[in-house]
């Protein structure tokens, strides 16, 4: 699809301000940098009844269109929601500021002194669904790390993160920086994202967080780097000889805290030596709670009302309250299933033996892996980031749960007195 020369135009000179103005938050002061959170959190605070009157508008009109229930409740800001954003504010504002910092400081022969000093990205492009929350989240982020940041976020939250797009220009503002380090695409124009994905000249990193498709439609129309994971096929494995009554509630509580994250157990994988009566507890849980059970022939004997697993939903991504269940000959058995069926999410093993927990930990190639807690840790907030940008199932640059130095990058830094080279 062709994009319209006023869009083009509009985001366009989007990324030329943010490009400007990257060079300046990238040497702010840490102390600027904080004011400038502290106020962006004093603003929501103060304004949460209009936050959420307009977070109202947008999910009235959310389900009039019929939004999926698990996107719905990605959408929702409540109070606890907005109390939140505000704790995840001070937490990233509380961080040790990396930019600048320099390690690997060493002497050469030649009498130089070389070492890496962190610095920001540049030019961060947020292109993401449903979750207002992240506006401030990302915003956040890369204030601390000294980033320019464009936000587009979902129709479906439109009203919602203009709002909170007030509380960032009025954070930046009253702290003295160009209220363009971070810009929100006021449109609800699809083109604009296509629009984006071509600043190339501007943009330094891509980071998608939404549906499948986003991701996918992201990756094949932009030549910019992308931060990304496509799906969230998580998986706990209940081994044998393992305390029953914590791998239920771990169990339990990775699928049902919350159905509609990437971060959700999809996949219940269990050593039949523990079969029976760990399944027995779990399935009466699971089905008092409504979540369907689609189960491997050994697991439905096991599983009242259960329903006969197909091929396709070892790699299925639910989102909502439905989980597979596979029984198993053991630890290898489930090491390969996650490496062959799992989308390098998170995963999780529930052991009483510590070499199994070790065996699981080096051999499932994950970019979380958990022994005997939920999966449902895997978050930038509860690994003590603050918050997160994102999760990248990548290798490079960054993997896992995106903070604060996955948008950073190092530069070599070299210290002389007057050395030259001679060959």
């Amino acid at each position: 699809m062709e994009i319209k020369q006023d869009m083009k135009s509009y985001v366009g000179e989007m990324g030329f301000n943010a490009y400007k103005a990257s060079s300046i938050i990238a040497i702010a002061p840490t102390e600027q940098k904080s004011l400038c959170l502290k106020m962006i959190a004093e603003d929501i605070d103060q304004n949460r009844q209009f936050i959420k009157e307009e977070n109202e508008k947008d999910i009235g009109e959310a389900c009039l269109e019929g939004l999926e229930a698990a996107l719905i409740e990605r959408l929702s800001l409540d109070d606890r929601a907005i109390d939140k954003i505000i704790e995840g504010v001070h937490q990233i504002d509380l961080l040790a500021d990396p930019i600048g910092k320099i390690s690997d400081l060493n002497y050469q022969e030649s009498g130089i002194q070389v070492g890496k000093m962190r610095v920001p990205l540049g030019v961060v492009a947020m292109i993401y669904e449903s979750r207002p929350n992240v506006t401030i989240d990302a915003a956040s982020l890369a204030i601390k790390s000294g980033n320019a940041l464009i936000l587009r976020g979902g129709s479906e939250a439109f009203l919602s993160n203009k709002q909170l797009a007030r509380s960032i220009k009025n954070g930046l503002v009253g702290a003295n920086l160009p209220e363009t380090c971070i810009q929100l695409i006021n449109t609800k124009d699809r083109q604009a994202v296509g629009a984006l994905l071509k600043l190339d000249e501007f943009v330094d990193v891509v980071v998608p967080r939404g549906g499948k498709g986003l991701i996918e439609r992201v990756c094949n129309e932009t030549k910019i780097s992308v931060i990304k994971h496509l799906d969230g096929v998580c998986h706990v494995y209940v081994d044998a000889g393992v305390d029953i009554e914590m791998a239920v509630s771990v169990s339990f509580n990775s699928k049902s805290e919350k159905y509609g994250v990437c971060n959700a157990m999809e996949t219940l994988l269990v050593h039949r030596d523990v079969a029976k009566p760990f399944l027995t507890k779990l399935s009466h849980l699971f089905l008092e709670q409504g979540v369907e059970l689609r189960c491997c022939p050994l697991a439905q004997t096991i599983c009242s009302s259960s329903l006969p697993a197909v091929e396709e939903d070892w790699t299925t991504e639910y989102l909502g309250p439905t989980l597979s269940i596979k029984v198993v000959d053991g630890l290898e058995d489930a090491i390969d299933h996650i490496n062959s069926f799992g989308s390098h999410h998170t995963d999780v093993i529930c052991t009483s033996s510590y070499d199994n927990s070790r065996k699981f930990v080096r051999r499932v190639d994950s970019a979380s892996v958990m022994v005997n807690s939920s999966s449902q840790f895997a978050d930038g907030f509860e690994y003590g980031l603050g918050a997160e940008i994102g999760i990248s199932t990548d290798k490079l640059h960054a993997r896992g749960p995106v903070g604060i130095e996955g948008l950073t990058t190092e530069k070599y830094v070299v210290f002389g007195s007057g050395e030259i080279r001679k060959r």
